[in-house]
């Protein structure tokens, strides 16, 4: 089972600087201080890739007892493998790079972490601080290419300033609401020497996020959620970064709202849980999207009312007053008007609405939200999730990755790819607990699933950790197996392969008439497989399994359980005509939301 996750103050305490006693006033070089730094706000792995500008500090790094380094294959990959253990642990992942190309070669998992307010830091180096500006070799702006996507970016030409900028960036990185901070160290600056001060105290002038939420505005929440008709609790990622799911669980009980749980919250509430309809948005269970539509009252929980979730935003919830709470006060109003807004920290606005709530019911009375039940539990009986058998002879997607979530069970964590997959995995498998599901929700990365598994593998190393992934996402990053197979992470992946770019080829199908303009993949139909998967994972010192038969499915998943020395593929060559519905298309309403192809619920409108 591992530890629990440390709530965002516990991150936060652990990256507070503090005394460092005798290594007050030690003469180092700057690549040393660089590595002392790190050691102090408790780090102990490091994904990256050593190249000429971070060479300086390469070199005490494998003097470090205190620190693990894992050498990835691309750093796209250490990105995201840094973004999966923050993921599974709640701590800060760390990735390193050298300048130029394998600074930018990070953009793409920094804004990934932006967009999912993953708290990361990256280190690149630069080239010399006399080059910069002159087009060097290997050099890039990093600092400017990744500004509008990180929480704050550091330039470091001085040597002095090493200690003070690493303890800000993983301060920044872990308080508020989490993201990417990026520190760029010049090469001259690592070979200089210097004396290493920690600092005894963080100077961040406007810097100061709000935590502790303002009571009038908790009265007011607690006013509506006791006297709503057909209440609904929105429950996005921030719940998860917050670590807020126990006192979650309290909210729901005390208030009997029906609640959805958003694609970057599964876990957050168990799927088991009566209250819970499952995940809302453009591939959301019927009852979810209905519920938002058909509501008197939103309490949004740390949720972005992004298009996914609303579809067409100006026909979303039409009568429904909302309560938005959110540590990031941009978030609030930002696309849907609010009612009631409350800046703060997750943990504790839910703390405090719990008995603001309570208080509000021995005034007032419980809420009569029996006919509100009724409709909802109607909705779920008439439109439950499901599938039907494929006409091709293939393995239908949902069986074999429902079949993974009932085999592999509740305990192990699941990292999604992106696409057809990644819905299916939110949607057929059953979440009981927070930090269980991992993907690439807002970018929508391909590529993110085995990096970021592995990444989750090494933070949470006694969980099983299977990489749930597409044959297109898998052929973009599937040389951090090798990673896994030096290192000893025995990841688990099941390759959801459909010889096809699955979701785009849903959309040629729905959308542009059959026209499958450049999906196919030859991966795993007929008898053209470029490459072979099976043959692919073994030569990367992986077992290799393949999967044609729905008799195959329940004995491969079991036996890839049973492998704990090295990392298994489990190639499952499933239909390439199988679809996600639910669906809402995008930019239409979510009143038009289809169960199945040319199959929409009927009820009234809300125009």
């Amino acid at each position: 089972m591992g530890q629990p996750n440390p709530t965002p103050a516990q991150v936060a305490a652990r990256t507070t600087p503090r005394a460092v006693g005798q290594q007050v006033g030690e003469q180092v070089t700057g690549a040393q201080s660089i590595v002392r730094s790190l050691e102090e706000v408790g780090v102990d792995t490091v994904f990256g890739i050593p190249g000429g500008a971070i060479l300086p500090t390469y070199d005490p790094l494998m003097d470090s007892a205190r620190l693990r380094h894992i050498l990835v294959r691309h750093e796209q990959g250490g990105g995201h493998a840094a973004s999966g253990y923050a993921h599974a642990t709640g701590r800060v992942g760390v990735t390193m790079a050298t300048s130029g190309p394998g600074a930018t070669n990070l953009v793409t998992p920094i804004a990934d972490a932006n967009m999912d307010s993953v708290p990361l830091v990256a280190i690149t180096g630069q080239v010399a601080a006399p080059a910069i500006g002159t087009d060097a070799f290997q050099e890039a702006d990093i600092v400017g290419i990744t500004m509008p996507i990180t929480k704050h970016s550091y330039l470091v030409t001085d040597p002095d300033d090493i200690p003070r900028t690493i303890a800000e960036a993983f301060h920044i990185a872990s308080t508020g609401r989490p993201g990417p901070v990026l520190v760029d160290i010049a090469k001259s600056a690592m070979q200089a020497q210097t004396t290493f001060r920690w600092p005894q105290e963080l100077a961040l002038p406007g810097y100061h996020p709000v935590t502790k939420p303002h009571a009038k505005q908790i009265r007011e929440a607690a006013k509506l959620l006791a006297t709503a008709r057909r209440p609904v609790l929105y429950v996005g990622g921030g719940v998860i970064r917050s670590g807020a799911a126990d006192v979650l669980r309290r909210l729901v009980d005390v208030s009997g709202a029906a609640v959805t749980t958003t694609l970057m919250a599964r876990g957050a509430v168990p799927d088991s849980h009566p209250q819970h309809l499952g995940m809302p948005g453009m591939h959301g269970t019927v009852p979810a999207v209905a519920a938002l539509q058909k509501a008197d009252l939103i309490v949004a929980l740390g949720a972005r009312f992004d298009d996914r979730v609303t579809g067409k935003l100006s026909s979303f919830a039409p009568h429904a007053a909302i309560v938005h709470a959110d540590i990031d006060p941009a978030e609030i109003g930002k696309n849907r008007a609010v009612d009631v807004p409350i800046v703060g920290d997750l943990r504790e606005v839910i703390g405090e609405l719990i008995p603001a709530l309570e208080a509000e019911h021995a005034k007032v009375g419980k809420p009569d939200i029996e006919a509100w039940w009724h409709q909802i539990d109607t909705w779920r009986e008439t439109y439950p999730l499901g599938f039907t058998s494929t006409d091709d002879g293939h393995l239908a997607p949902q069986h074999v990755i429902s079949r993974l979530g009932e085999i592999a069970g509740p305990d192990a964590i699941y990292v999604a790819g992106v696409g057809q997959h990644q819905m299916w995995a939110a949607q057929f498998i059953r979440y009981e607990r927070p930090n269980t599901w991992i993907n690439s929700g807002g970018l929508g990365t391909m590529g993110y699933s085995v990096p970021a598994a592995m990444g989750a593998k090494v933070g949470a190393p006694d969980r099983d950790v299977w990489a749930i992934d597409g044959d297109g996402c898998f052929q973009m990053t599937n040389q951090e197996l090798a990673t896994c197979a030096i290192n000893d992470i025995p990841i688990k992946v099941a390759l959801v392969n459909n010889s096809s770019l699955g979701m785009v080829r849903q959309w040629q199908t729905l959308f542009y008439n059959e026209r499958y303009s450049n999906t196919d993949l030859h991966t795993g139909h007929g008898t053209v497989r470029i490459p072979d998967f099976v043959k692919l994972a073994e030569a990367y010192g992986c077992v290799g399994i393949r999967v044609e038969h729905e008799n195959e499915v329940d004995e491969a998943i079991k036996r890839a359980n049973e492998i704990d020395d090295r990392p298994v593929v489990v190639d499952f060559t499933v239909s390439r005509d199988a679809m996600v519905w639910p669906m809402v298309a995008a930019g239409v309403s979510n009143d038009d939301i289809q169960y199945a192809r040319g199959i929409s619920p009927a009820w009234e409108r809300e125009d």
